[in-house]
């Protein structure tokens, strides 16, 4: 019965915060009514941005969506981020139908330009457009870098750095290696 109780709360707390962006950013937001969004997340839309949500679209406490200026992101249908999930976009990044999102998952379609003329205090960046794929299931703490693009049905192992083309159908796991050393 919590449980309920506590998505009909995140339910109606998501209808009436969208509405009201809705009414703000007219053409910058686009939403359905479906979505389960935690009090805790923050969406922000910069100036010529855009942001579209899918239909039931769940948001955990701590997720943070961050849309630039001149900036597009798009999350498909039926896609989850947990607890702690960013995505900052300068660019473009699009999220299929179907993601799962593990805690603290990271997506970005830009890095810091530090051989800019004023370094990184100029606020200068490269991107390049992030994809993926419908039906991707990405590991907790894993990090997704500027033109990085995921084909549909990929897995993700937590942890991972992710940059570069991954096919469809593929499993991703980085491997490391611990080494104990002993000294006296």
């Amino acid at each position: 019965m919590k449980k309920y109780l506590g998505t009909a709360i995140c339910l109606i707390y998501s209808l009436i915060k969208f509405s009201g962006m809705k009414l703000l950013l007219v053409k910058s937001f686009k939403f359905t009514l479906l979505n389960i969004v935690s009090p805790l997340t923050e969406v922000e839309i910069g100036r010529n941005a855009t942001l579209t949500f899918g239909k039931m679209i769940r948001l955990k406490s701590g997720s943070k969506v961050r849309v630039r200026a001149g900036a597009h992101v798009e999350i498909g249908a039926n896609t989850f981020l947990n607890h702690g999930c960013m995505i900052i976009s300068h660019e473009s990044i699009y999220i299929g139908q179907e993601v799962q999102l593990g805690p603290n998952v990271l997506i970005y379609d830009h890095d810091h330009d530090f051989r800019s003329e004023d370094g990184l205090k100029g606020l200068k960046y490269k991107t390049s457009p992030v994809e993926i794929g419908n039906n991707v299931w990405v590991g907790a703490n894993t990090v997704i870098l500027r033109g990085t693009k995921i084909g549909d049905n990929c897995v993700i192992g937590a942890g991972s750095i992710i940059k570069g083309q991954y096919p469809p159908n593929t499993i991703i796991v980085q491997k490391r290696e611990t080494e104990i050393i002993e000294y006296k």
